[in-house]
């Protein structure tokens, strides 16, 4: 468990106006560029093409120590410097080029020597044991104005010293841009090793930057399309452990396993509603020829029948009021993202651009839906509006699928399938929702499939 004390923070404004310039001219950008090439590839689809934002510069001060916990504050301090840059908007500077050292929490900075570094904000901390606990304290400065901006106390087993430093990353970077922060979270995902002819393949959890993975007890000879439930503790996901598909949930707190519904039946692309008490899916006909979307009620396991089409209806998605429900579907006669009432109804089709696609997944926010694109031989990850609108391509690649979004809604992760034969595989990838900071996500196998964690408690 995890406790926080907030310290007063009285002015705020000139960093945070800072930092909101820099995403404002990066949100320009695109812009921009969904005029430009919506021209080169196809109307009304905008392909950002990656873009450059100037990160701001923030110091991140040695952590002060107490004794005994010198290692866990380097520790603390790093993660936090990581987190920060990998989101693309900040540059921590490097140690060696602070000329103050801070050798009082208590003490006001000179911030003199800080503005000579071309340091914006500041970050000091200090981390010491107290009673078999970790405590951990941290500041934020406006190195301009010397005001504080955020400052927070946390509390826990030391055994949690890199969840108190994302949790500290957190209120930094709301702090300096406005948007919740998202390093508190964790990934599910398939755990791939092996040669192509003979993968095999695990659910694995690790924490969002790729430390502490672990494989996940749940049996199986092949386990796909893990889901998070909306409170974290439990994951959904589909088993070929029986020789046919069957959808289980597993309890990461407990390690018990159930299966969802013993269905004649093929049953797979399982996802959780947002209150937690449903699980949307996919069964498959009879015949095996369709499949169509169904809803199971886990207090009473009655099952509805959302979709009643002669045709392949799956990977469903609801948005985040449970009201809607995106999916893909060749009822048209092409694989297309389609939107209809949660409770089942007429569905309209969304994506009408060149190519197939698939895998929707609504935003956290509700603003976007995020896609795969199959198109002109290549894969690509994009968004767009949930009526269709304002669709844009963020990275394309050999084969990119399987989109995820952080809780704040601001970054997607993915994988990207490698070409280089049998010792080829997947590796799993994050890119800014503007198509900015693309970068390669650490496992330590080949990794597939991933699905963001909501913000932990």
């Amino acid at each position: 468990m995890v406790m926080a004390t907030t310290m007063d923070t009285p002015g705020r404004a000139p960093l945070l106006r800072y930092a909101m310039q820099a995403l404002a001219a990066l949100l320009f950008m695109v812009m921009a560029s969904t005029l430009a090439s919506a021209q080169e590839d196809e109307p009304n689809v905008a392909v950002v093409r990656g873009g450059k934002v100037e990160p701001i510069n923030i110091a991140i001060s040695p952590f002060l120590a107490g004794a005994g916990a010198e290692d866990v504050a380097a520790t603390v301090a790093g993660v936090v410097a990581n987190d920060l840059a990998r989101s693309g908007y900040f540059n921590p500077l490097s140690p060696e080029s602070f000329i103050e050292r801070i050798s009082d929490f208590e003490q006001q900075p000179n911030f003199m020597s800080w503005r000579q570094v071309q340091a914006r904000g500041l970050v000091t901390g200090q981390v010491y044991m107290d009673g078999g606990k970790l405590r951990v304290a941290f500041k934020l400065f406006d190195v301009n104005t010397g005001n504080l901006l955020a400052g927070q106390s946390f509390s826990a087993s030391p055994k949690l010293a890199r969840r108190l430093a994302h949790r500290m990353a957190d209120q930094i970077y709301k702090a300096l841009t406005g948007f919740d922060g998202y390093f508190d979270t964790r990934i599910v995902y398939v755990d791939e090793s092996g040669p192509k002819s003979q993968r095999v393949k695990k659910l694995a959890i690790m924490d969002q930057d790729g430390f502490n993975p672990r494989t996940l007890p749940v049996g199986g000879d092949l386990l796909l399309t893990p889901r998070f439930s909306p409170t974290a503790n439990e994951v959904t996901f589909l088993s070929f452990g029986s020789g046919v598909p069957r959808v289980f949930i597993y309890n990461i707190d407990t390690n018990q396993r159930e299966i969802v519904g013993d269905f004649p039946n093929m049953s797979f692309a399982p996802r959780y509603s947002p209150d937690g008490n449903r699980v949307i899916m996919s069964l498959q006909s009879d015949d095996g020829a369709y499949s169509n979307l169904f809803e199971m009620n886990l207090q009473t396991r009655q099952l509805r029948q959302l979709t009643k089409v002669a045709a392949i209806n799956t990977a469903p998605s609801y948005s985040p009021d449970g009201a809607n429900i995106a999916f893909e579907s060749d009822r048209g006669g092409s694989q297309q993202i389609y939107v209809m009432p949660a409770g089942g109804g007429e569905a309209q089709r969304i994506s009408f651009g060149k190519g197939r696609y698939s895998t929707p997944v609504w935003s956290p926010d509700g603003q976007w839906i995020a896609f795969t694109k199959n198109a002109g031989g290549k894969f690509a990850i994009g968004v767009m509006r949930p009526n269709g609108q304002g669709e844009r391509i963020l990275t394309e690649g050999y084969h990119n699928e399987g989109p995820t979004w952080s809780p704040n809604s601001r970054v997607i992760m993915f994988f990207r399938e490698s070409g280089g034969g049998e010792g080829g595989g997947p590796q799993l990838y994050s890119v800014d929702v503007t198509g900015y900071n693309e970068q390669k996500v650490p496992t330590p196998e080949f990794a597939s499939d991933p699905a963001w964690s909501p913000r932990l408690n």
